[in-house]
């Protein structure tokens, strides 16, 4: 593995807001946010999870920790959480998309899409916008979307984002999620030139998470024998992604994937900006940003 870049740089009076924050590489970057001095508001689906991991940040804090709870595979507590957000913080510094899923089935949200797909994307793509606006205003600032390596898989198919035509393969429909997100960090990129925002896409590393725990117990026993053994702790994870948060050289970087600290270039189906540009519009209506469009 490469030697990592790391900054010196705190984040005192600086509102840095993280999505699964309870476990895993969510954890790690809120006990690094938290320890250099930020506001932390910590987003997790859990109670009992969320205030456990609060304790322990705020034991090692400098700093405010909040916690607000939000299942974010619903697109009505996704809003929820964006309304809670914007009469809470009058500025918004950094916001970092981690919550994820992985599913080695297809399961459905309450809003009828596919789980892994609604959480690692539809969900970002929501939350971003609806607090675009106040992140504009507090800028500089920073989005940061935790992706993945896992985008090499594929899956994303325009025609079938909801995996009903196809069979559902756990890792190609990872990859899809990964690869739209991707697509999204880079077209908002695009958008955001000359606002003073900085929005990159990460992946953390091979680190143990808790990501994908929630499946069966073939596959867990699988991870924990298997798969673990070969992963780092999400420590490392916690720093680069502190690093890409808060170092002044990721500023001139927008739109851009790093390998942790390192930029990287994605796999070329992430590349295509036609297929990026028609996945934004579709998007924009799978969550309600815009009205359906009707046949003519």
């Amino acid at each position: 593995m490469k030697e990592q870049k790391s900054t010196d740089v705190r984040m005192e009076g600086r509102v840095c807001i993280v999505t699964g924050a309870d476990s895993g590489v969510g954890f790690e970057t809120s006990l690094q946010l938290a320890g250099n001095g930020a506001h932390l508001v910590m987003v997790c689906c859990s109670r009992m999870l969320g205030e456990q991991a609060k304790t322990k940040i705020q034991a090692a804090a400098k700093g405010p920790v909040d916690l607000i709870l939000a299942d974010l595979s619903s697109m009505d507590e996704v809003r929820k959480l964006a309304r809670t957000l914007l009469d809470r913080y009058p500025k918004i510094h950094v916001l970092i998309n981690n919550a994820g899923l992985y599913n080695t089935r297809r399961i459905v949200t309450v809003d009828g899409f596919e789980a892994v797909f609604a959480v690692n994307y539809l969900a970002v793509f929501l939350l971003t916008h609806l607090l675009l606006d106040r992140i504009k205003e507090s800028a500089p600032s920073r989005i940061l979307n935790v992706s993945s390596k896992g985008h090499q898989f594929g899956g994303l198919d325009l025609n079938d984002l909801n995996w009903k035509k196809r069979k559902y393969r756990g890792l190609k429909g990872y990859g899809a999620s990964k690869t739209a997100a991707i697509m999204f960090t880079r077209e908002l990129g695009h958008r955001l030139k000359g606002t003073g925002v900085t929005v990159v896409a990460a992946h953390p590393g091979e680190v143990r998470s808790n990501i994908g725990l929630n499946n069966g117990i073939v596959y867990r026993t699988f991870r924990k024998l298997v798969i673990d053994r070969m992963l780092q702790p999400t420590s490392h994870a916690g720093a680069a992604m502190y690093y890409l948060a808060a170092s002044p050289d990721v500023e001139s970087r927008s739109g851009r994937y790093f390998n942790m600290t390192h930029l990287e270039k994605p796999f070329p189906r992430a590349l295509d900006r036609s297929v990026a540009r028609t996945l934004w519009l579709v998007s924009e209506q799978l969550t309600g940003l815009v009205a359906p469009s009707t046949p003519a």
